[in-house]
């Protein structure tokens, strides 16, 4: 059966560099994502593959 699922979303405010910014405005309208959608993707990709540094 269909369910229709709702993504649950919140609102934070980040300072990030102009040029961070910059890049990631320029890579998101190559790829024809939004910026909020670059920032998530490239965010659960760090996520994903952080480092475990225990010492």
């Amino acid at each position: 059966m269909f369910k229709v699922k709702k993504q649950e979303h919140i609102n934070k405010t980040f300072r990030m560099p102009v040029e961070l910014v910059a890049s990631l405005e320029e890579l998101a309208a190559k790829k024809e994502v939004s910026l909020n959608q670059l920032v998530i993707q490239c965010c659960a990709y760090a996520l994903a593959h952080l480092a475990d540094d225990d010492s």
